[in-house]
């Protein structure tokens, strides 16, 4: 399939993250630099800006938010479709029906439950694996790439973000990949620096803001994060920047389960992390409208979940009394 195609679009899901990021940009230039095709990386909303270094020159990105045309205009022209990092194509919202009505090929490359298989010519899906780019790492290596640098380098930063640089969802091929990119030439060391020692001091404000004067912990286990838009306002915070702040109540003995509402555009995204025999994707799926891994998962409360008398504080603490008791 990627042989007989000319125009292929690559694609990630909503709020694009390490991992999307990573595998749709390997991807692109494998298909760019070792099949030789004409390629673009399409993506709903515009990546947060501590993880642009992941994105290649070489490749064009169009993004939905900030150039709908552009972007609606790449699906059309695509014979191929290759959405990977997400499990349907409503995860693309606007983007959504423009991939529906193409009759381009289309592919799904993923890790998450549920895929929509139906809607895919072929289907590549296992939640028995760290990320997206590690799946897409053994794909290549079936395809017939040999690691190196270029294309290495956006599938291990994108692996190390999903698993929080290897504290969750690995798997001993996690670091046969790892390893492999390594001796292959991949800088890990720069790869670190970038995810992690490149913030702004307005992260580390709000994150410890947060854990002073708004984090609740309850006695059934259950630890919560309200980040409203005021707090965000206050202290100017641009999308990423608050990412890893839902882990760190879980170093605290008691708890095991850790949830971040922030609030987005006429709703609250939700975040939950848990530890190990508590089920953080049970409870995005029964209360959030999401799903995700045993152990992180995320969602949404909309408006209408809840009464403006009740307020988004106690709404989230009933739900948590209700799901651990």
């Amino acid at each position: 399939m990627l042989k007989a195609a000319s125009r292929v679009v690559v694609l990630g899901h909503i709020h694009p993250d390490g991992d999307a990021l990573g595998s749709t940009t390997a991807m692109a230039l494998f298909l760019k630099e070792k099949l030789g095709k004409e390629v673009a990386c399409v993506l709903p909303d515009t990546p947060p800006g501590n993880l642009h270094f992941i994105l290649a020159p070489a490749i064009p990105y169009h993004c939905y938010d900030a150039a709908p045309n552009a972007a609606v205009e790449a699906v059309e022209k695509a014979d191929l479709i290759i959405l990977q990092d997400c499990n349907a194509f409503n995860r693309t919202e606007g983007l959504e029906e423009p991939l529906k009505a193409s009759s381009a090929k289309k592919i799904l490359i993923d890790h998450h439950l549920n895929p929509d298989s139906n809607a895919f010519h072929l289907v590549f899906s296992t939640a028995e694996i760290s990320s997206t780019c590690e799946l897409l790492y053994w794909i290549l290596k079936e395809a017939g790439w040999q690691p190196d640098a270029l294309i290495g380098s956006p599938l291990l930063a994108g692996m190390t973000t999903d698993t929080n640089n290897f504290a969750n969802s690995v798997f001993p091929s996690t670091f046969r990949m790892a390893s492999e990119l390594l001796a292959a030439g991949v800088d890990r060391e720069a790869i670190l620096e970038k995810l992690y020692w490149c913030y702004r001091d307005n992260r580390v404000r709000v994150m410890g803001y947060m854990q002073n004067e708004g984090l609740h912990i309850l006695p059934n286990g259950a630890a919560y994060m309200i980040l409203t838009k005021d707090i965000q306002q206050r202290f100017d915070i641009r999308e990423g920047e608050t990412e890893g702040l839902v882990n760190i109540p879980l170093s605290v003995e008691s708890v095991r389960l850790s949830l971040l509402a922030k609030e987005d555009q006429g709703h609250f995204r939700i975040s939950v992390r848990s530890k190990r025999g508590t089920s953080a994707q049970n409870l995005a799926r029964q209360y959030f409208h999401g799903g995700g891994h045993e152990n992180a998962a995320g969602g949404k409360i909309l408006p209408e979940d809840f009464s403006p008398a009740q307020g988004i504080q106690a709404y989230v603490e009933q739900i948590l009394k209700a799901f651990l008791g």
